[in-house]
């Protein structure tokens, strides 16, 4: 008679696993869809570093400017990219990364940490050999210094953003935009309506300096462009400037100049 309950018992037990085997297993999740930039190819070759090299693929420097947007390419392989063409680029947005992951103290002992660059750089390119991913990781730790992180982007594609068809009615189109003067840095200066002459020094370069900045003003003397990869002419605000005009002709033109910006040492 004590038997019959744990023949019982165990014939549930069994018909449990077999249902359990029978149930379809969990649906993977979906890959996250990449990160989008698009913007103005620039080539800077005077970024001849190891660094730079590490992040090139062999090729030049290569940012992606979008207005006062500018993004820093970081390729694991060779692209054919064009100066001063249109693209779009596909991949991980390094800023957005970090966010996302949460470093501690928000960079204060050094931003990002080195297992949030491991991370980044594996999302964006799996597969790659242990040494070659910690060797991108120290890349891309030591480009994007301190909180908050610079934009760099890690490429998995780039193409170019419009058709031949397009870009000729866009070569047209811009031929009939205002025109772009150069105009000496003494002389720009002059110009100056209102914005900070100097600013504190950032964390992440508590000496200071002074940062010449290459930019493009526009028609309403506002800094429409930024042409400089230097960290420090990045952190500028440049919302806050503005100029007066440049005119020729009796209309108002583009302004191709450099503006110098002080940043006061932390004491």
């Amino acid at each position: 008679m004590n038997r019959t309950p744990s023949v019982i018992y165990f014939a549930l037990v069994g018909l449990a696993g077999l249902t359990g085997c029978s149930s379809e297993p969990p649906k993977p999740k979906a890959a996250a869809a990449p990160d989008k930039i698009q913007g103005k190819a620039q080539i800077v070759l005077s970024e001849t570093t190891a660094l730079d090299t590490s992040m090139n693929a062999g090729g030049p420097s290569v940012y992606l400017v979008d207005g006062m947007k500018r993004y820093r390419l970081f390729f694991n392989k060779p692209f054919q990219v064009e100066p001063a063409k249109e693209y779009v680029a596909e991949g991980v947005l390094a800023q957005k990364a970090f966010d996302a992951i949460g470093d501690p103290d928000q960079g204060k002992n050094g931003y990002p940490l080195d297992a949030s660059c491991s991370s980044v750089v594996n999302t964006a390119w799996p597969g790659l050999s242990f040494d070659l991913a910690d060797s991108y990781a120290h890349s891309l730790r030591d480009k994007v210094k301190r909180y908050p992180a610079r934009p760099v982007f890690l490429v998995t594609k780039i193409d170019l953003a419009t058709t031949p068809a397009e870009a000729a009615k866009e070569g047209a189109a811009e031929k009939k935009e205002a025109p772009e003067v150069s105009v000496p840095a003494d002389k720009q200066r002059a110009l100056l309506i209102e914005g900070p002459t100097s600013l504190p020094a950032p964390l992440w370069e508590p000496e200071g300096g002074t940062a010449r900045c290459k930019v493009v003003i526009d028609e309403d003397g506002k800094v429409a462009e930024l042409d400089s990869g230097a960290q420090l002419c990045e952190a500028v605000p440049w919302a806050q400037y503005r100029y007066k005009p440049t005119t020729k002709g009796g209309h108002a033109v583009k302004v191709d100049t450099e503006v110098e910006v002080r940043y006061d040492a932390k004491k």
